[in-house]
């Protein structure tokens, strides 16, 4: 597909999401995020696809919002009430209700929006010289892209309000050891790590099971009490009996074989997860 602020390809059944603006160090365009939105849907709705890469052209992820040439359309934007909805959390909402795994490839700089953006991904990869920073605070301006929900349940509250509220730059290491993200690598090395674990992905999981795995995590975890999720796992263990990937599953791991797993997205689903009833 033909994107201007983006480059979206699909390959070997994982998706890659490029932001390409590498002469303006990725910086952050309502187009971009538009078409970051639009790419997402089609690598969600597209069975082809097991796993999204999402990463930068150049050398750097992004360096947040790019306010030159007065690109971005905050200043006139309608009222909430009129629904218009900022850029950011165009993108981060798909992420978030996405139905295949999502690996961050970043290199370089990630500040802003480029750190905001990140937080929904399963994987976040980055290079040893990558930093990224919450600079709202700096810059007399707010979180965007429910960044304040999504950063408490990675790296903690405390975490979230030092790094928020000072708005400082985090080197890769501090992130590293804040569960920020999953490894280091050297800046060239990044992104084939990231192909490597997006294969390893593809070849042994089942898209059905990690459709639902990925979004209990998210709307279970968030609840008060766990009642809800011991009674939505006792409907989904209860269906197992008629999974042909649950058979699947246990057939190559006794036969060490690698699986092949049949079920679709799209088609096989259970109907009676409560999130599917709240958006239908």
């Amino acid at each position: 597909m033909s994107y201007e602020h983006i480059r979206f390809s699909v390959a070997d059944r994982i998706a890659t999401l490029e932001l390409n603006r590498p002469e303006s160090r990725n910086g952050f365009t309502v187009t971009m995020a538009d078409e970051l939105a639009d790419a997402l849907s089609v690598a969600d709705a597209d069975e082809a696809v097991r796993v999204v890469i999402l990463t930068g052209a150049g050398k750097d992820f992004c360096v947040g919002a790019d306010l030159s040439g007065l690109s971005f359309e905050v200043a006139n934007s309608a009222p909430p009430e009129h629904g218009w909805v900022e850029p950011a959390t165009r993108v981060t909402r798909k992420l978030f209700a996405l139905r295949k795994p999502v690996i961050a490839a970043v290199r370089g700089a990630a500040v802003g929006v480029g750190s905001t953006m990140l937080l929904p991904a399963d994987f976040r990869l980055a290079s040893k010289d990558s930093r990224f920073g919450f600079v709202f605070s700096r810059r007399g301006i707010y979180p965007e892209a429910g960044s304040s929900w999504f950063l408490p349940r990675l790296v903690g509250m405390g975490r979230a309000l030092d790094w928020m509220v000072s708005g400082r730059l985090i080197p890769a290491e501090e992130a590293l050891s804040a569960g920020l993200v999953r490894s280091l690598h050297e800046p060239d090395a990044v992104l084939d790590a990231a192909y490597a674990l997006a294969r390893e992905l593809v070849e042994t999981t089942a898209p059905v099971s990690v459709a639902v795995i990925r979004q209990s995590l998210y709307r279970m975890s968030a609840l008060p009490s766990p009642e809800q999720a011991f009674a939505l796992d006792s409907q989904l263990i209860a269906t197992l009996g008629q999974s042909p990937d649950a058979v699947e599953g246990v057939m190559a791991f006794l036969q060490k074989r690698p699986p092949s797993f049949a079920r679709t997205v799209e088609q096989d689903l259970p109907a009676f997860l409560p999130w599917r009833e709240r958006e239908s």
